[in-house]
């Protein structure tokens, strides 16, 4: 019997008449397999949330949002900026409680006046706009109460509000370094002004400590593959523990593969510094410096433009992509040309803002830069070689599992029948070879020459069961840089 059947008995076994078929499925799929993408929120919920803590939960919105992790917690941010890039590809977040050691970030807003005459004060807060009504003598004791109730009013509102005569304190709804990131201003769209006789003198969010711890969190995720990752902490301990686990997720004995996404605020020499401190493929940290919305919905958001194109082209450059809930630093805060040049040397992605005031995704870079050995190392610069080495990988290995389930393996050379469940080290070459082709045809691998060249495949010296196989695909790059000399003649 020459051809492999891998349920019916052969002549040994079966002698009643009837005509037996079985399906085989090995040969149905053809062509590239894409990614499913599945993204990771990971922060903080306020205790009027009903999610468990340290366990995943699946939202498909903002309202469930609030009603999973409380209205204005950390958590309902960030669903609001995923879902405003994406609310198709599946969201999953796993809520945290906050560190009972930790200490909230506050402000103040300190009111001068009386105002001589009536008008609206537009502020944002943590980037939700408030309007307070002043009407032409009110003192100012009487238009700090009117800002608390218009802010307490804002259901989705990170802060409480407090007044003290004049003075409105603002106090994160959470405990830890992320309500550090929070942002309190006035008149940030044009044209707008304060009431005559109105002025405020506003504080920046100070004095939140205690991230949660995460290793519970982290362990609590399983095996459960979770592309792409957004990270709502910036501090050293925080990060390397999401470090550890995603090396632990690239490796070869897991292939769960996640990129995480974190932001972080601070002077270019501060963000130079942090983006110095880390060196790891599997973490991008963007800048997010003076921006309206806190640094955590920043991170949901630069995670969600990278899950979303990436599933639709690994390979593409996530450049020039458009952010929709997240704000754009005032124009007298934005970063240089040569600032955010510099950034992208230290580690740190970058964000510019286009003519029309709209921030958008400049280069989300990895926080890699050396290899084990010290020495300076390029290959895991952008985060777009990690969704593509991604692609690969998993689009090879569900071809071979799926086309040579139950084979078996001979050498090169051995002359089975036709319809053999047989693999040789040359049949698997050839596979490889047409892989790389349709890797080719999608726009993710060029040179084709070179990968022939380089390609290896052979059974184990030690292992009669194993084979072994060095793929060198050349993976292909993204346009970053035309640069031209107009060398012009009169």
């Amino acid at each position: 019997m020459a051809i492999s059947y891998d349920t019916i008995p052969g002549p040994a076994s079966l002698r009643k008449p009837g005509v037996y078929s079985e399906i085989d499925n090995t040969q149905a799929v053809r062509g590239p397999q894409s990614v499913t993408y599945r993204r990771l929120l990971l922060g903080q919920k306020l205790a009027a949330g009903s999610a468990a803590e340290n366990a995943l939960v699946r939202v498909t919105s903002a309202p469930q949002a609030d009603a999973l992790f409380g209205a204005g917690s950390m958590l309902a941010g960030m669903v609001r900026a995923a879902l405003a890039i994406d609310s198709y590809t599946e969201l999953l977040v796993l809520p945290l409680a906050d560190s009972a050691a930790g200490v909230a970030a506050t402000a103040t807003i300190v009111v001068a006046s009386p105002a001589t005459a009536s008008g609206t004060i537009q502020m944002l807060i943590a980037g939700r706009a408030v309007s307070v009504g002043v009407a032409s003598g009110d003192a100012a004791a009487a238009i700090a109460t009117a800002i608390v109730a218009a802010i307490t009013d804002a259901t989705d509102m990170p802060v409480t509000a407090a007044a003290t005569g004049a003075t409105v304190t603002l106090t994160s709804r959470h405990k830890g370094e992320a309500g550090n990131t929070l942002d309190a201003r006035v008149n940030y769209y044009a044209g707008q002004v304060l009431p005559a006789g109105v002025a405020l003198t506003i504080s920046a969010f100070s004095n939140g400590a205690g991230n949660p711890d995460l290793s519970s969190a982290l362990a609590a995720l399983g095996d459960e593959w979770l592309h792409t990752w957004a990270i709502p902490y910036a501090d050293a301990a925080s990060l390397a523990k999401v470090k550890t686990e995603l090396a632990s997720r690239f490796a070869w004995d897991r292939e769960i593969e996640g990129h995480a996404f974190a932001a972080a605020r601070g002077s270019q020499g501060t963000l130079g510094a942090l983006g110095d401190s880390h060196n790891s493929q599997h973490l991008t940290i963007v800048m997010a410096n003076d921006e309206p919305m806190p640094a955590y919905e920043k991170a949901a958001e630069t995670m969600a433009i990278a899950a979303y194109y990436a599933a639709i082209d690994p390979a593409r450059p996530l450049q020039n992509l458009a952010y929709s809930w997240c704000l754009a630093p005032a124009a007298a805060d934005r970063f240089t040309n040569q600032e955010r040049n510099l950034l992208l040397f230290d580690g740190i992605a970058t964000t510019k803002v286009s003519s029309d005031g709209t921030m958008q995704a400049e280069r989300l870079i990895t926080t890699y830069s050396t290899n084990a050995a010290g020495a300076s190392d390029i290959s895991y610069l952008d985060s777009e070689t990690l969704f593509t080495l991604m692609f690969i990988r998993h689009d090879w290995r569900d071809y071979v599992l799926r086309k040579y389930p139950r084979h078996k393996l001979a050498d090169n050379g051995t002359r089975y029948g036709v319809g053999q469940a047989v693999v040789t080290p040359n049949v698997m070459k050839a596979e490889a070879i047409t892989k790389f082709r349709e890797w080719e045809g999608l726009g993710l691998v060029e040179n084709i020459d070179d990968f022939k060249a380089n390609l290896v495949s052979e059974r184990n010296a030690s292992d009669p069961n194993r084979l072994d196989l060095l793929l060198p695909p050349d993976l292909v790059n993204q346009l970053r840089i035309v640069a031209n000399k107009i060398q012009f003649r009169l």
